[in-house]
């Protein structure tokens, strides 16, 4: 089974605070295949979040990023990324933690 098709509508599922998650981080679920976990949510960090406590994270996935608006700060490279940038993560790849002073709200999309 392969992820439901959908026309243009406003998201309804309700936001959660995935697993693990630092206090402040919530999703949105867009899309999910649940055979293989692909995934397009749409995630937030709340004004001062901050992720320091689990440190820096590797996935087993494709991710994709696009900041839709806000800023996002990486703490182990010490650079803030703002709305319109992109970020394209093979499996494996090292990044975060990350704090947002504003707040922040990003497109994610997570592919086996």
């Amino acid at each position: 089974m392969s992820r439901p098709q959908s026309e243009f509508h406003r998201p309804e599922a309700p936001w959660h605070r995935p697993p693990g998650a630092a206090e402040g981080v919530w999703e949105q679920m867009l899309a999910e295949d649940p055979e293989t976990g692909d995934a397009t949510v749409l995630q937030r960090y709340e004004p001062g979040a901050d992720t320091s406590a689990q440190g820096s994270v590797r996935h087993d996935f494709h991710e994709e990023v696009y900041l839709l608006d806000g800023s996002l700060t990486d703490l182990r490279l010490d650079e803030t990324f703002t709305a319109g940038m992109y970020a394209y993560r093979l499996p494996g790849m090292e990044h975060g933690p990350w704090t947002s002073a504003e707040g922040v709200l990003m497109l994610v999309r997570r592919a086996r």
